[in-house]
């Protein structure tokens, strides 16, 4: 008869695991941040085309020109989109009332308004002698005090919000790094600001005052051409509930979208 194997037995006592650091973390993190990305893709994918239109105005439009807001009430969300109120006409009446300081067409050259996405755009922009400000500096001259003395009051009879922009050309201002280009923008746009407040622009109608030195040239081929150096008035498009939104390249936004829930 074999005699059994002895069968032997050993037991190892458990161990505490390795301590680990916080990397993992930041692996996971990254790993839902990806998973939330690829999800909201994926919604956008199979949502309509207006909230498709409507989300990339979003990044397009961050800052709310071209707002839009829904009732969130029922299975469709009204939106309330910006619309044009009659830019043509407020374009003819701005014309009038700048042939009323310049009988003679003087400043034909000096003065650009355009009909735009944003809403009515009024460039007042400066000849190599300096037309609205004194050379080099942010203190306006008679001519620009004149004209919006006479565009304030019309401006100020609207609901429309107002936008004021200052740009220079590509010359640097001076060596000097405490008053440089953007300075010089910034404090033309602020003078033109308080002339127009001082002349009937309502406090609360100024939604912005901004300064983009030689960021935003008129004439790119050109950056040293004197029309580069210019005030900007952009008078917004109201807010309203009936009409399409006018966004870039001709492009408009129904005032209707399903609800996505």
């Amino acid at each position: 008869m074999a005699e059994t194997p002895e069968i032997i037995i050993i037991q190892k006592k458990p161990r505490h695991g390795k301590h680990y650091g916080g990397a993992w973390k930041v692996a996971y993190a990254d790993f839902v941040t990806g998973m939330m990305a690829l999800f909201i893709v994926l919604w956008l994918m199979s949502a309509s085309k207006p909230i498709q239109t409507a989300v990339g105005g979003y990044f397009k439009d961050p800052y709310g020109t071209t707002r839009m807001t829904g009732t969130g009430k029922g299975p469709t969300a009204t939106l309330t989109p910006p619309t044009p109120q009659d830019m043509q006409k407020l374009k003819e009446q701005i014309i009038k009332a700048i042939q009323s300081v310049d009988p003679k067409n003087k400043l034909k050259n000096q003065i650009e308004i355009t009909i735009t996405p944003e809403g009515l755009r009024i460039e007042l922009m400066e000849s190599a002698k300096g037309t609205f400000f004194e050379l080099g500096n942010a203190d306006p001259t008679p001519a620009l005090k004149d004209l919006l003395q006479v565009l304030s009051p019309e401006l100020g009879k609207l609901p429309n919000r107002l936008s004021i922009e200052g740009h220079t050309d590509a010359t640097p201002y001076s060596e000097d790094k405490a008053y440089d280009n953007w300075d010089l923008s910034c404090g033309r746009a602020n003078a033109a600001r308080r002339i127009m407040q001082d002349e009937g622009l309502a406090p609360h109608q100024v939604s912005q005052v901004r300064g983009f030195a030689d960021q935003r040239l008129r004439l790119p081929l050109y950056p040293n051409d004197p029309s580069n150096r210019r005030i900007s008035l952009i008078v917004q498009y109201l807010v309203t509930a009936n009409s399409p939104v006018p966004l870039a390249n001709g492009l408009t936004l129904s005032n209707t979208v399903q609800s996505p829930d």
